[in-house]
């Protein structure tokens, strides 16, 4: 199996990037990860930085795709905010999402698993067909009839969360519950909130269908996202794109041996 990768995350209109992105790739594992520092918190970019660099030193002393390695790194991602915050009182309360993806290619299975609103999505034939949970105020009123689904995206609580790694408490995280099947052509998308508020799932679809590799999607869905957030003090966004390919397929990226893309 073969994947074309596409990344991209800016500072939209802050004065500070509080996204972090990365992944890691070799001849059969390849790991990913997106955290968004939480605004207001002093702080975030440090937090989501900190996410990034512990999930990567311990990914890579014993790489595996699993649902408990997955819960591992996000326990260690924790931990690691929280020896900062005892470190320095300043930095205290700051907090960060995460959503983390874990493929092997050579038995074609992934993982995943994720706190607070950063998103993953699963596309299969160019539609959805799984996507993540929401750890929001806002997630929790549509799911009790209060919120209509069209609203969440609107609603003054949409970044309200109650979960968020930096707490010293992961027991909100949510892990796919077994290693998910991967066929050849399907799509994931993870994203920070800064994205996915202004691109609705339809249009991810539709810019999908129309796109020739991930960085074109991305960016189709980056240019939605500055003609729609002109207007307001735009947040950071970030993205990372992964097609999972059929070697004859000649646009694809072969992983090699472990490489760091920072």
């Amino acid at each position: 199996m073969y994947l074309d990768i596409g990344r991209l995350s800016k500072k939209g209109g802050r004065q500070v990037n509080e996204d972090a992105i990365d992944y890691w790739i070799s001849s059969s594992f390849s790991c990913y990860v997106l955290s968004d520092g939480l605004g207001g918190h002093y702080g975030g970019d440090i937090a989501s930085q900190l996410v990034i660099s512990s999930i990567r030193e311990r990914f890579l002393q014993q790489p595996k795709c699993s649902t408990e390695m997955i819960g591992l790194l996000l326990n260690i991602a924790d931990d690691a905010i929280v020896r900062e915050q005892q470190k320095n009182s300043s930095l205290k309360n700051m907090r960060a999402t995460a959503v983390l993806l874990i493929i092997d290619a050579n038995n074609q299975i992934a993982t995943w698993g994720h706190i607070g609103d950063s998103r993953l999505y699963c596309f299969r034939k160019g539609k959805i067909i799984s996507q993540t949970r929401d750890h929001s105020i806002s997630q929790n009123m549509v799911e009790a009839g209060f919120l209509k689904p069209m609203e969440l995206r609107t609603s003054p609580t949409r970044n309200q969360l109650y979960a968020a790694l930096g707490n010293g408490d992961t027991s909100e995280v949510e892990i796919l519950p077994e290693e998910f099947s991967i066929r050849y052509g399907d799509v994931f998308l993870m994203c920070s909130d800064g994205l996915w508020e202004y691109v609705e799932e339809h249009e991810m679809e539709s810019m999908l269908n129309s796109a020739s590799t991930a960085l074109a999607w991305l960016k189709a869905m980056e240019r939605q996202v500055l003609i729609k957030g002109i207007s307001t003090s735009q947040d950071n966004y970030s993205a990372i794109a992964i097609w999972c390919k059929d070697s004859d397929d000649d646009r694809t990226l072969m992983p090699g041996k472990w490489n760091r893309h920072g």
